[in-house]
């Protein structure tokens, strides 16, 4: 039981479901309604010889989209634990950019991000590798287990198999081949440069 005024309101709101259907509601409407505006994709109109978005129509399917996201208990789950997620990655990309800012001089980590190079490469790398697991981890089967674990399994069960080897071999040749066009593209614009 929560001992504080903010806590017993919190409490309150969980027990509301602001925190189960008005939040999830409301960003899937948000999204949505963004995605629709910035796509035009049910058209737009011309007012005052300005073209302008059918902003009621894009509400209106926003609207509709976030109301079936809520019928489905896994979805909405789904995206609690996906937001949630995401917040701590956000959060820890700020703290690993922190902790890169105070081992290198003023302006290498600015406005702008890491300056383009490896550090930059990994980074983005990681990252990526971040948001992956957390879809993975965030999706359930009929079974209760999510993605994530299964495919853990599946590698760690069969990581001598032929066809792990296989991809191993095909990831190292094209790391390989990237390597030398990487190093000719690299002479090809410091001889366009001279």
């Amino acid at each position: 039981m929560a001992t504080t005024v903010l806590g017993n309101v919190l409490e309150f709101f969980d027990r509301l479901g602001v925190f189960d259907v008005v939040l999830p509601f409301l960003l899937v409407f948000t999204m949505m309604f963004a995605v629709l505006e910035r796509t035009k994709v049910l058209g737009t109109d011309t007012r005052d010889k300005k073209e302008v978005t059918r902003k009621n129509l894009n509400a209106m399917t926003a609207f509709v989209i976030a109301f079936l996201v809520l019928a489905s208990t896994r979805l909405v789950e789904a995206i609690t634990s996906i937001s949630s997620n995401m917040i701590l990655l956000v959060m820890l990309g700020v703290f690993f950019l922190l902790t890169i800012g105070a081992f290198m001089k003023e302006g290498q980590v600015g406005r702008e991000g890491l300056a383009p190079g490896w550090l930059r490469t990994m980074f983005i790398v990681v990252m990526l590798a971040g948001i992956v697991a957390i879809f993975l981890n965030a999706i359930k089967t009929e079974a209760g287990d999510t993605w994530w674990d299964i495919t853990w399994d599946y590698v760690t069960n069969r990581w001598d198999s032929t066809v792990f080897s296989s991809l191993a071999l095909i990831v190292f040749i094209i790391i390989f081949v990237w390597l030398l066009t990487k190093e000719n593209a690299e002479k090809k614009e410091e001889k366009k440069g001279d």
